[in-house]
């Protein structure tokens, strides 16, 4: 760590981001530090995506890792295969990647950036405002932190103790039992289906039918500044209607609901009964919420008295953590720990938001 102007905290896809930006921007490997649980920074996320059987990217052509939009994946793809089709359903937001398109490419970032000579592996447990920086367990100091940790944690349902979750590895049962409504439950209903299961799906409302996880506004320069115009409990109930369950609309995910239906192969149900008719239960629940459930953001919300609401860190438009940025240091958070920031914080589109930010405040106090 000494010597590094920048660290990077969590070795994931918004870390990766976070270094290709910084690269691009003008930063040599050796003057960043990556500090992570995993070398390779596609591990966690594409054994998720093999779970649940995933084979396209819910994002869209730029929703890749590379440090500028241009050229996304679909020109990518064009070029590749001498198609103008990828780039056509582009330019009408209808181009989704496959998930070996995301990997390959993610990969190339790897490679191009020099990422495996900035990293170390390490879980960092403790970051401490000190002079001239931050400490990172004791060492240090570092002048700009980006903190990058990711999801805290797999969510379970307590009513189904012995459920396997949707983002571990899994088969299907002749009788399965999904809970939950949103992209990963859906991705799994289409999963036991073609696994020629019965279905019953657990779910407490019905699901929010989007083609991004946010409304698309909230990608935007505009829609981003009045979202950060909001009042604190406007903002946070924003937050909160964001969780609620969705994935796209479209015939490839309504068409086989359908026909299973039709066979009684498929069918609703809002009771924990459905449990007694399952072999098999999987929770298709997502991720843990709140920075609580975060060993080293709760500390360092403790440790500091930071500002938080509702499960939040409260952070300024640009993922900073105002009581501990100033002219001479920056602590930045990315991934879903910026959610205050923005909204969508969980996708590449998020991190790629914060990773700017960071890089701006680290070229300005040069």
């Amino acid at each position: 760590m000494e010597g590094s102007r920048c660290a990077v905290v969590g070795s994931g896809l918004a870390a990766l981001a976070a270094y290709a930006t910084l690269r691009h921007g003008g930063l040599e490997p050796e003057q960043i530090v990556v500090l992570g649980t995993h070398d390779d920074p596609t591990s966690v996320w594409r054994e998720r995506a093999m779970s649940i059987r995933q084979r396209r990217m819910r994002s869209e052509s730029d929703g890749h890792l590379g440090a500028t939009s241009f050229p996304g994946l679909s020109v990518r793809a064009t070029i590749r295969t001498g198609s103008l089709r990828p780039l056509v359903a582009s330019l009408a937001n209808r181009y989704h990647p496959t998930v070996d398109e995301f990997l390959a490419h993610a990969n190339w970032v790897r490679e191009q950036t020099g990422w495996d000579r900035s990293f170390v592996e390490r879980r960092v447990q403790r970051v401490r405002a000190v002079e001239g920086g931050f400490e990172l367990d004791g060492e240090g100091p570092v002048a700009h932190v980006l903190v990058a940790t990711g999801h805290p944690g797999l969510a379970r349902a307590k009513e189904h103790p012995t459920a396997v979750h949707a983002y571990e590895p899994h088969e299907y049962a002749s009788r399965v039992a999904i809970v939950g409504a949103g992209m990963a439950a859906a991705t799994e209903w289409l999963n036991a289906l073609d696994a020629g299961s019965e279905v019953v799906s657990i779910r407490r409302r019905p699901p929010l039918r989007r083609p991004l996880s946010a409304p698309r506004p909230l990608f935007s320069k505009r829609g981003l500044a009045s979202f950060h115009r909001t009042a604190p409990t406007r903002r946070a109930a924003v937050l909160r209607d964001l969780s609620a369950p969705s994935y796209p609309p479209g015939r490839e995910w309504d068409e086989p609901i359908e026909r299973a239906m039709s066979a009684s192969q498929f069918r609703v149900s809002d009771s924990s009964r459905a449990q007694e008719w399952a072999q098999q239960v999987i929770c298709a629940t997502g991720f843990l919420h709140g920075y609580r459930h975060d060993m080293l953001l709760a500390d360092l919300v403790d440790a500091h008295a930071l500002e938080t609401h509702d499960g939040w860190i409260v952070l300024a438009p640009d993922s900073t953590v105002p009581a501990l940025t100033d002219e001479s240091r920056t602590l930045s958070l990315a991934g879903v720990a910026a959610q205050w920031a923005f909204p969508a914080a969980d996708t590449i589109a998020g991190a790629k938001y914060a990773a700017r930010a960071f890089l701006r405040r680290t070229c300005r106090t040069r």
